[in-house]
C-alpha cells in the first residue's frame, strides 16, 4: 500500500514522519527529494539560475533558499515559474524512490508530501494521513520555529489549503495538538488498523 503523509506548515508532519521511520518503514520524503534535485551542478539548479539569475546560487554552488524564497513568497507568477521547473524533477525522483522500495519487496511505502493536495498528487498514493493542528497552535509554532512576525506567519499559512479542507480529504487525521505520546499513539493505532504493523 502506498500511503501519503501530509499536513500544513508547522502541523507536526515531520514529527510524525520521524515516528514512521522509527518503525523502519520506508518513506519517500518530498522535502529531501526537493533538496536532492537542486544539488550543485544539477540540471534543475542550472535551469533555476537561468530563469531567476545567477545570484540565486551561493558561492558554494548550492541554491540560496532564502533568496529564492524572498523572490517567490509575494509574487505568484514567480512561484509558478519556480514550481514548473522543480515539481516535475521532484515527482520523477519520488516515483523512482517509491518504485525502488517496491522492487526490494516492501509491502508499504510512505510518501511524505507537504503539498500533496496543493500539487494535486493524490493519485500518487492509495491512502492519505493528514497531520492536523489547531490554527492558533499552528500560528504560534510557525512564529517560534521560523522567527516570524504574526503577519509573516499568516502569509505563509495562507499559501496553503486550509487545514480543515485537508482533513476532509484524508482517510485518517492525526491530531497533533497534545503531547508527543498522544500523537505517537494515534499513529500506532492507524498502522495496526491498516496492517502496516502486525
Amino acid at each position: 500500500m502506498i500511503i501519503g503523509l501530509t499536513g500544513s506548515i508547522a502541523s507536526g508532519k515531520s514529527t510524525v514522519a520521524k515516528m514512521i521511520q522509527s518503525y523502519n518503514l520506508p518513506i519517500v520524503d518530498a522535502d529531501q527529494v526537493a533538496r536532492q534535485v537542486v544539488e550543485p551542478g544539477s540540471p534543475t539548479l542550472l535551469k533555476i539560475a537561468e530563469v531567476f539569475g545567477q545570484d540565486v546560487i551561493s558561492e558554494d554552488g548550492t541554491m540560496d533558499r532564502a533568496k529564492v524564497g524572498s523572490l517567490i513568497f509575494h509574487d505568484e507568477s514567480k512561484r509558478q515559474q519556480l514550481n514548473a521547473i522543480i515539481h516535475p524533477a521532484i515527482r520523477e525522483e519520488m516515483i523512482r524512490q517509491r518504485d525502488e522500495f517496491i522492487s526490494y519487496g516492501e509491502k508499504n511505502v510512505f510518501m511524505d508530501i507537504p503539498l500533496l493536495f496543493e500539487s494535486k498528487l493524490e493519485h500518487f498514493v492509495e491512502r492519505i494521513i493528514v497531520v492536523s493542528v489547531r490554527e492558533d497552535v499552528q500560528l504560534e509554532r510557525l512564529m517560534e520555529r521560523n522567527s516570524l512576525t504574526e503577519e509573516e506567519a499568516k502569509a505563509r499559512i495562507a499559501t496553503q489549503i486550509p487545514v480543515k479542507d485537508k482533513e476532509a480529504l484524508a482517510d485518517v487525521v492525526i491530531y497533533n495538538n497534545g503531547s508527543l505520546e498522544d500523537t505517537a499513539l494515534q499513529l500506532q493505532n492507524v498502522l495496526y488498523e491498516w496492517n502496516v504493523l502486525k
